[in-house]
């Protein structure tokens, strides 16, 4: 497993990179190369023709490129001869620039040529923090940087989180309080919980909290996770003992990048939910497994959870932590998210 975890972080490098990556999957192979990191000599050398492109199916419904039964559970969609080059293949590929590039198409779709591999590609795209479309062509020649399908779930498997560091942190809501950093050897994301108050035999105070530059560090507006973070520390302070788990996945799970990409589109109109759809990504892209296996290596099987998300409560039962209470948060909005809060509360089931 850990060679399998080491060929997929290799390949999720390379495509940050803009280097051409072959994916196996039991039902075929794709050579793929990220839209957003090629250039165009590298995509000469990858198809000196008309490329073919490979889509994530929530951009392909934006595109109206899957019928109505394939828009209930979108797959990826291959688009058979689509671009000449890499701002063509961004055309199609970014809905920044929709408005700029309205009459898209026509396009013809084709079996992708492995359903697996083209699975395991958007998961990929997610993990680096790219748009999930890319050049694609079926497997030829030797390839220089090459994984499996299921080295991708290797890599993503939270069963490989161990505690890397543990260390005293007096922090503003509680001088006692200890942090734990947590790793995977191919990973270059750690994640961290802070453990506030003192332990004992109750049920502690849990928040997840996913990472947000924009609203923890820089105080923005458009959303209200910095004020939630601080007001979590605070309520743990005032019980018995609590714990923050502060989970590397920011915009809930589609990177930081791509969450800027989702406020333009915000700016256009859409709210949170049709933003993430429209840039090819899932409504909920965050692994509530891994803070399953926080809770698992602190030896913490029962929670109070702070959460306005019933979602959140189901998630972590299922990774098997027993939520004997859901603690709700709530918080004055302002005119910037007032909303993105209503779509919280109307469209993902938020209780506010």
């Amino acid at each position: 497993m850990d060679g399998g975890a080491r060929r997929a972080a290799r390949a999720v490098d390379a495509l940050r990179r803009g280097w051409p990556v072959r994916v196996t999957g039991d039902d075929g192979v794709l050579d793929l190369l990220a839209i957003e990191s090629a250039s165009d000599a590298a995509l000469a050398d990858f198809d000196d023709g008309v490329a073919d492109v490979l889509l994530a199916g929530e951009r392909a419904v934006t595109l109206k490129l899957t019928n109505q039964r394939a828009a209930a559970a979108p797959g990826p969609v291959r688009l058979t001869g689509a671009a000449t080059s890499v701002a063509a293949g961004l055309a199609i590929a970014d809905p920044a620039l929709d408005l700029a590039n309205p009459l898209k198409g026509p396009f013809r779709t084709q079996a992708t040529g492995g359903e697996a591999a083209a699975m395991a590609a958007m998961l990929m795209a997610r993990h680096a923090g790219l748009l999930p479309a890319f050049f694609v062509r079926d497997a030829t020649g030797e390839a220089e940087t090459a994984c499996d399908a299921v080295d991708v779930d290797a890599l993503l498997d939270p069963a490989r989180l161990h505690i890397a560091a543990r260390a005293r942190l007096p922090v503003e809501a509680s001088e006692g309080a200890e942090i734990v950093a947590f790793r995977t050897p191919e990973e270059a994301s750690d994640h961290v919980a802070l453990v506030i108050g003192k332990r004992d035999a109750s049920p502690p105070v849990v928040r997840l909290h996913s990472e947000c530059l924009t609203g923890d560090v820089l105080g923005s507006l458009k959303c209200d996770c910095g004020p939630q973070l601080h007001a979590a520390l605070h309520a743990m302070a005032d019980a018995p003992w609590g714990v923050l788990l502060y989970l590397r996945q920011e915009g809930r799970g589609i990177g930081l990048v791509n969450k800027l990409r989702a406020y333009a589109l915000q700016d256009q109109g859409y709210d949170t939910v049709d933003a993430n759809l429209r840039l090819g990504f899932p409504v909920e892209a965050r692994d509530f497994a891994i803070a399953g296996r926080m809770l698992e290596l602190l030896n913490i099987p029962r929670i109070r959870l702070m959460t306005n998300n019933p979602e959140k409560v189901a998630r972590l039962e299922r990774e098997g932590v027993e939520v004997v209470e859901r603690i709700p948060l709530a918080l004055p909005t302002n005119k910037y998210n007032e909303q993105y809060l209503a779509t919280k509360r109307d469209r993902t089931g938020h209780q506010l």
